[in-house]
């Protein structure tokens, strides 16, 4: 069954650091860039970061110099390393395609930051 998985959330200080894990179907990876979302209680879901198959990457302002995206094409995995955390961090992340994605969503990963 084609599927995303996400890991790597958990309960952390603010000022510390997470490092999430997806792994996503080689049919996801043909495409050419993969990204992270997030969405936080009672917010949309948004963008966080996507880098393509080139290792360009693209961040939304709030986690600049902060967040890390990285991809291993040889294992279909995408990571988000994530420092410097911040209560308004929170959320649960997904990882799916980008700009369009694709019509199915996994479970998403939890952070919680506690300040």
């Amino acid at each position: 069954q084609v599927q995303l998985v996400e890991s790597g959330g958990g309960l952390v200080q603010a000022g510390g650091s997470l490092r999430l894990s997806c792994v996503a179907p080689g049919s996801a990876f043909s495409i050419n860039y993969m990204a992270w979302y997030r969405q936080a209680s009672g917010k949309q879901r948004e963008l966080v970061a996507a880098i393509n198959s080139g290792g360009s990457t693209k961040y939304v302002d709030s986690v600049k110099g902060r967040f890390t995206i990285s991809r291993d094409n040889a294992k279909n995995t995408v990571y988000l390393q994530m420092n410097s955390l911040k209560p308004e961090d929170a959320a649960v992340y997904y990882c799916n395609t980008w700009p369009g994605t694709m019509n199915y969503w996994g479970k998403g990963t939890l952070v919680t930051v506690a300040s």
